[in-house]
Formats: structure tokens, C-alpha cells, sequence
């Protein structure tokens, strides 16, 4: 034992297990794609301290856990629910294992749309890629007051959400001293990747009921309270929110129009306590035409433009509940 040094902190787990699972009723199917990770806390000083891997459940067996769960889980379809399942399922079977942090990202998959006797219906069994934007789920479950006493801190959000309005935007009256060169407008394209993330009020999880325990009490989907953890409008409401908010505010800057995305978040959903954006710029700058006599630089007659994808402006903010 080193006279100098302790270990003070300690996590593993597995990252980057894959999901894939249909979900088949009669005829009709339901898909998630998920990419999980899986992370560890606990007694387990000893496997980095004496190399005694007795306290190590292995890497693998997370990832078989995890597909374990992601087969036999009523509650695959919905990650917060899948992730505080999983999370909760290998507190409760390990003793020396007190924390669990599950992160899934949901890809996007929707069904393909087909025309049947003249009316456009949702086809049971296929599906496209609906863009690149992701659905994101942190959780936290902690055993460590005791296994009859997990708590389960829950987050989730959306990535990579691409948005733009050609109108709608301007800035103005920032500071100007001997380092600025950039000209006020009062009107510009605004486009940005939103990153969302919002986190719920801590909730008790009872313990799992089964020997195997498996068996944890999660309310059935109609009966979620609305705006909690367990409500699966939640992110579709956010969503909403973001886009609608973008769209309609007369915006003074990417900073007042984030404040007033969270700030309807926040009323929206009753459960929610903090919401974190992050914003970076997506800059299309007017291309000069002066020399060919073309005035592409006035802002009411600016069509032709270069987007740049460096340097860019980066605005985050949290807004939290009274």
C-alpha cells in the first residue's frame, strides 16, 4: 500500500452495446435502437488495489445483461423506463455493486408511410431513418443508503437536433470597443444543433419483488403522472417546445431565446428541475456581389449565402425550478 497515493474514486462498466428489438404484435412491429452504456460503482477497490478481480462482474456479462433485459423488460420501448430497469435489476442482484449509471441513446426510426386504397396509412413493419437527431436517457440508481432504499436520478433529452429560420433573427447592441468588428443586424438567418438535456425530481424505486429481481414496480403508462419521469410525453412536449419556441420568437440573441425554451419547459412539466441547452451557431455568412453590382449584403435582399462551419459561437445555459 502506497504511503502516497489511494484510490479515491472508481467506475467501469461496458460502453457502446448496441440494441436492436423488434417488438411483434400480430402483424404489426415496433422497433427501438438503442446504444447503451452501462457503468459500475462499488465495493471493488480491491480489483485496482491488490489485482484480485473476485469483486469484478465482468464487462461481458453487463453486455449480456443488457440484452438480457432488453429481450425479456416490458419496458423496452421507452428508455427512461428500460434504462431505470436495467440500472435498478443489477443493484439489486449484486451486494457489493451500490451504484449504476445507464446512459441510452435512441436512435430515430419511423414508420414508412404507403398509400392503401387511396388513403395514406402507416406501414406495420417497415421503417426509415428519420434524420440524425437522438434521444438521449442518463440514469442514476442508487443503492447506497441500502437495497430497500434505491433512488433513481433520472435525465433525458435530445441531441443533435438541426434547426434553422431563414427570418426572425437579429443582434444588436452588444458591446463595441477597439476588438469588435462584427456589424449589428436586424435580420439574419438563425441555425443551430440543439443539445437539450433535462433532469426530473429524484424518485424512490421500490425493491424488485422476484428472486432474480426483475420484477420492479414501474406505474403503467397511462397512469404516469403528468410531466414526471414516468410520463412518456414528456420528450415529445420538450420537442415541441423547442421547435415552436425557435420558430416563433422574435429573437434578440441565441441567449434570450434558449432562456425562453427552458422557461416553458419548466412550466409545461411539473417534475422537471433543471434544463440545460447547448446551442452552437451555425453561421451562413452573405456572400459579397458588389463587384458584380448585386447587393447581396443588405439584409432584406441577402438570398445567397456560404455556410461556415468554423469558428462558431457556443451559448449554453441551465435554467432551474424555483
Amino acid at each position: 500500500m502506497s504511503a502516497l497515493a489511494y484510490l479515491s474514486s472508481a467506475r467501469y462498466g461496458k460502453d457502446a452495446v448496441r440494441v436492436f428489438r423488434v417488438v411483434r404484435e400480430g402483424s404489426a412491429h415496433t422497433v427501438v435502437e438503442y446504444n447503451v452504456k452501462v457503468l459500475l460503482e462499488g465495493n471493488i477497490d480491491i480489483s485496482y488495489t491488490k489485482a484480485d478481480n473476485s469483486v469484478i462482474v465482468a464487462t461481458d456479462s453487463i453486455k449480456n445483461i443488457t440484452y438480457y433485459l432488453a429481450k425479456v423488460s416490458p419496458h423496452i420501448l421507452v428508455p427512461e423506463r428500460f434504462a431505470v430497469h436495467l440500472g435498478t435489476h443489477i443493484v439489486s442482484k449484486y451486494a457489493h455493486i451500490h451504484k449504476a449509471f445507464v446512459d441510452v441513446e435512441q436512435l430515430r426510426w419511423s414508420r414508412i408511410v404507403v398509400g392503401k386504397d387511396g388513403k395514406p396509412q402507416p406501414h406495420p413493419h417497415s421503417f426509415f431513418r428519420d434524420g440524425e437527431e437522438k434521444r438521449t436517457v442518463k440514469v442514476q440508481i442508487d443503492g447506497t443508503a441500502g437495497k430497500d432504499k434505491i433512488q433513481a436520478h433520472v435525465s433525458a433529452g435530445i441531441n443533435d437536433l438541426l434547426v434553422l429560420k431563414s427570418t426572425g433573427s437579429s443582434f444588436t447592441s452588444f458591446i463595441r470597443d477597439e476588438y469588435t468588428l462584427l456589424k449589428e443586424v436586424d435580420d439574419r438567418i438563425f441555425s443551430t444543433s440543439v443539445d437539450l438535456n433535462y433532469t426530473f425530481a429524484p424518485i424512490n424505486i421500490s425493491p424488485p419483488r422476484d428472486e432474480k429481481k426483475l420484477d420492479i414496480v414501474i406505474p403503467a403508462l397511462d397512469q404516469a403522472k403528468s410531466g414526471s419521469v414516468w410520463d412518456s410525453t414528456v420528450l415529445d412536449r420538450a420537442r415541441t417546445i423547442t421547435l415552436e419556441v425557435f420558430a416563433e420568437d422574435e429573437s434578440a440573441s441565441v441567449q434570450a431565446t434558449l432562456y425562453k425554451m427552458a422557461e416553458k419547459l419548466i412550466a409545461e412539466n411539473a417534475d422537471i428541475q433543471t434544463v440545460s441547452y447547448a446551442l452552437p451557431n451555425k453561421h451562413y455568412i452573405p456572400v459579397d456581389m458588389s463587384y458584380m453590382g448585386l447587393d447581396n449584403l443588405t439584409p432584406a435582399k441577402a438570398e445567397v449565402f456560404q455556410p461556415v462551419a468554423a469558428p462558431s459561437g457556443f451559448i449554453t445555459a441551465t435554467v432551474s425550478r424555483k
